[in-house]
């Protein structure tokens, strides 16, 4: 079908009307019109008014040259947003054939076209009318060289102009001084003479070398002193294994001594830490750049779960935005450098990219490196994704993407700096393909012509990207042999030197991560452990935030429920003196944000609370406006922050963890909806949260939220899995709890903050009893006192008489309580184990010996036999387990049905006061 048949037969009144508001708002006009009145305005600076308004009346011969001007214009927008499949971008591989070609007959246009003048060539930067020949260059030039770029899907016009204009300088080629490529090949010489010492010296050793991709090292070297000019003055990273070293030494500026003793597999010397390889260690540094100016540079800590870092690095940014450079996005700067086939398949990917501008996670903007090897382990890219870029998720947020050939440093350089200007122009993310290749298998140690045996006889006779550039600058004359021979064997010599003082270490020291942000903190003993610190606060400062938290700003007009919500919980306070959950939550942050502590909340659903017991968050009801009455507080020095989050677990978790890492004066909190939802972020729980302190010396203070109890709801949200938190516990590496007091779980959130150290803190939080009649609080219990690591039977009068203990957790308490209303039973006392790990050995201890005639301990709980925490308890206890009550083991957490689960349950406390 012709593309210009709406031509035909139009009126000409309807012309001049959509002319009109073409000249007024061109963007909002349909594409095909648009470009017609654009080619209207170029015929009428070429022909004059008169015969440009012969279009409108099918003038034949003008008719035909404007048709001409679309068809370049549509030659353009081919390249525009073609282009890319058209490039030099692959070093060691031919390019797939892609169609339709951008060939002019493709467009309407013929070989006779090539030497006509086009007004379209304004539209590429030239300032005056250029043959097609002509245009046809330099859409090459700018398209379909070293870099090509995708961005055309991009839907901010003001950002694709921006995005042409830098097109259009230089033809989107580098322009360096002579004193810019010495410094470029400087950098390569680092990067390349690193890898080939490490080889010679640790033969088969794992390294995954950068080889293949070392114009990431100029490159980052370029992007980080641009971004800094453009007013960045920290930078977090994240990457995996590939290059990490090469990246940690001549980026981070690591010394090489401490890298080749790490090779070495000496202890640490800290023997309370076990460490991890050398290439996950996480480091932190200061640089100073020629211009004087010093930058922070953070490379985080990264397990073996390549992408696991990009929501951990994201939250460490957010956190210093906030805390360390009010809130300006400018001043820090996320880069994530990924693997071709982890940036396409791994879903954390996609989490962390729908971060990108909301509310509780943006940071300013991404930059994305992607290492694009070709391969995966073993896998080639062809058996690795589906699209055609394993970049193409970028799409998903409108990113602009510049796919660049590694073996063209220059242009990799170029690439660079414009995604460093993009970012700091629009706050948004960017990525670029550094398309190379990788010189070995996965590992040094791996045979890739098993696998890849053509490619790899293509890269072992293709010369690296340092080779490739010297004899380049040679050829120019900007150096010479004898430059570059001096530059080898200066850093050769500093690698012997730095390999000599290696051998003088005995043991290793894993440098902390981000000291300056724990600088006060200490490491944690066992004896921090055995009882909780005082974590009261004043009563009277205590009923004042209640007043505040429970009063709605007036001229308001608020939904009929949540004014009696507010009114009740005023009441708790002013006249009944009894708290319920919420309330004492609520007032746990009042507390911590007067005395001076921020306060982070997120999950999904967390402002008002998956149970609605929370309402953090309050909306007017007739326009949705937010307000947040803990923010009302008079004189509070922290502040409180509360988000609604994407439907993600393992991103959101990863990102608030990284939050936690970054800012040990915020307590930070992520909830699950229900506490199965954890699972989906149990990598981060495997990888960060149960063993960082342990592997890397990271201490966290991340608090999750798992609402956990057996409601008869079914198979999925009844369980928060605590017997897999506990299977995790070791060296005091956490903490869990189950909770059944509304100022236990007060002072709980205190103690959190008030210690000088840090532990990841796992809740069990209520469903049901959030409301129960029993659960509730005086606010002196708030007031005064600590966390009770366990808590004593209530009603036992004369303990002389009870013989059988009952330790157990949770809700499982009321339930059993409830049996006592109708009838006290005065043998057996029923002690809740508020904390699970770390136990309180002596407390219990003691508890046990203050009844004087039992002599039989029992665990009570009302997860399944298998589940929970009967082997844990039976293991762990300081005194012998004489038996657990539970529900039959089972294969799912909980009966689907509710009737079978409340006959399990009423079998199971039946059994307990037979016993």
């Amino acid at each position: 079908m012709d593309r210009f048949s709406f031509l035909g037969g139009v009126h000409s009144t309807f012309i001049d009307d959509l002319y009109q508001r073409y000249l007024k708002s061109p963007d909002n006009i349909e594409p095909s019109w648009r470009a017609f009145f654009q080619g209207y305005d170029f015929a009428r600076e070429e022909y004059g008014d008169e015969q440009a308004a012969g279009i409108a009346y099918n003038h034949d011969e003008i008719v035909a040259e404007i048709r001409k001007e679309f068809q370049v214009l549509a030659l353009i927008d081919g390249y525009r947003t073609r282009g890319h499949l058209f490039t030099a971008t692959n070093p060691v591989r031919s390019r797939r054939e892609y169609e339709p070609k951008l060939t002019i007959e493709n467009f309407g246009l013929q070989q006779s076209d090539l030497n006509l003048p086009f007004q379209a060539a304004k539209e590429i930067g030239f300032t005056e009318s250029k043959t097609l020949a002509e245009i046809i260059q330099r859409l090459e030039e700018v398209y379909c060289r070293s870099i090509g770029i995708e961005y055309m899907y991009v839907g901010d016009p003001e950002r694709i102009r921006w995005i042409q204009s830098q097109l259009h300088i230089n033809n989107n080629h580098p322009n360096y001084t002579a004193d810019d490529k010495k410094l470029i090949v400087h950098k390569l010489n680092e990067a390349v003479a690193f890898e080939n010492f490490i080889n010679r010296k640790f033969v088969g050793q794992k390294r995954f070398s950068i080889e293949g991709a070392e114009s990431l090292i100029p490159a980052l070297e370029f992007g980080i002193r641009r971004a800094a000019k453009l007013g960045v003055e920290e930078f977090v990273m994240g990457m995996a294994h590939r290059g990490r070293l090469n990246v940690l030494s001549n980026i981070f500026g690591k010394t090489q001594r401490d890298i080749f003793s790490e090779f070495e597999g000496k202890e640490f010397l800290d023997a309370e830490f076990d460490g991890d390889v050398k290439y996950h260690l996480g480091y932190t540094t200061t640089k100073e750049l020629d211009s004087g100016k010093t930058i922070k540079l953070n490379l985080s800590p990264n397990p073996s779960h390549l992408e696991a870092v990009d929501a951990v690095v994201t939250g460490i940014a957010r956190a210093k935005i906030n805390t360390a450079y009010g809130k300006e996005k400018s001043k820090v700067m996320p880069i994530l450098i990924h693997g071709d086939a982890a940036v396409a398949a791994q879903g954390i990917v996609y989490e962390v990219l729908q971060m990108e501008t909301l509310d509780g996670y943006h940071t300013g903007g991404t930059v994305h490196i992607v290492i694009n090897n070709q391969v995966g382990f073993t896998t080639n890219y062809l058996d690795a994704r589906s699209s055609i870029y394993c970049t193409d998720i970028a799409k998903t947020v409108q990113a602009p993407v510049l796919h660049v050939n590694g073996d063209d440093v220059e242009a990799v350089i170029h690439a660079t700096l414009f995604a460093m200007e993009y970012r700091q122009r629009y706050n948004r993310d960017i990525f670029i393909d550094l398309l190379c290749y990788r010189k070995y298998g996965h590992n040094e140690g791996d045979e890739p012509r098993f696998t890849q045996p053509l490619l790899y006889k293509e890269i072992n006779k293709h010369p690296n990207p340092k080779e490739i550039y010297a004899k380049k600058l040679e050829q120019d004359g900007v150096i010479d042999k004898a430059f570059l021979k001096s530059l080898e064997n200066d850093f050769k010599e500093v690698l012997e030197m730095r390999f000599d003082e290696s051998k003088k270490i005995e043991k290793n020291n894993i440098t902390q991560f981000m000291a300056d942000e724990w600088d006060g903190f200490r490491t944690a003993e066992p004896v921090d452990f055995s009882e909780s610190i005082d974590s009261s606060f004043d009563l009277d400062k205590l009923k004042s935030i209640a007043r505040t938290i429970t009063t709605l700003p007036e001229g308001k007009k608020f939904f009929v429920k949540i004014k009696k919500l507010m009114e009740d919980r005023w009441k708790m306070v002013d006249e009944r003196n009894s708290l319920d959950w919420g309330m004492a939550e609520l007032l746990a942050y009042g507390s911590l944000i007067v005395d001076g502590y921020n306060v982070r909340i997120s999950g999904e659903d967390t402002e008002r609370g998956t149970f609605s017991h929370r309402h953090a968050v309050i909306k007017v009801e007739d326009s949705e406006e937010e307000h947040i009455l803990l923010n009302n507080i008079p004189g509070r020095e922290g502040r409180f922050a509360i988000y609604n989050s994407l439907l993600s677990e393992y991103g959101v978790m990863g990102f608030d963890y990284g939050y936690a890492m970054s800012s040990p004066e915020t307590l930070v909190v992520w909830e699950a909806q229900f506490g199965d939802f954890f699972n989906g972020a149990q990598i981060i729980v495997d990888q960060f949260l149960s063993a960082a302190e342990d592997k890397w010396k990271v201490q966290n203070g991340l608090v999750l939220y798992l609402p956990h109890g057996y409601e008869g709801q079914g198979a999925e949200h009844s369980s928060a899995r605590l017997e897999r938190w506990l299977q995790q516990c070791a060296q005091y590496n956490m903490q869990v709890v189950n909770i059944t007091t509304p100022a236990n779980f007060y002072h709980m959130i205190r103690r959190q903050m008030l210690r000088d150290f840090r532990k990841p803190l796992v809740v069990m939080t209520p469903k049901s009893l959030l409301r129960h009649p029993k659960v509730q609080s005086p606010l002196e219990d708030l007031a005064t006192g600590r966390f009770r690591e366990l808590l004593d039977d209530p009603r036992i009068e004369d303990r002389s008489k009870v013989k059988k203990l009952f330790f157990l957790s949770g809700k499982l308490y009321y339930d059993l309580d409830k049996v006592r209303d109708e009838k006290l039973v005065e043998d057996r006392a029923f002690i809740r184990l508020e904390q699970l790990y770390p136990l309180a050995s002596e407390q219990i201890n003691d508890l046990i010996a203050s009844y004087p005639n039992a002599d039989e301990i029992y665990w009570a709980q009302e997860e399944p036999m298998n589940m929970g925490a009967s082997w844990y308890v039976q293991i762990n206890f300081p005194v012998k387990v004489n038996k657990v009550f539970a529900t039959p083991a089972s294969a799912s957490t909980a009966a689907g049905s509710s009737k079978l689960a409340a006959l399990k349950h009423n079998n199971l406390i039946q059994e307990i006061f037979n016993t």
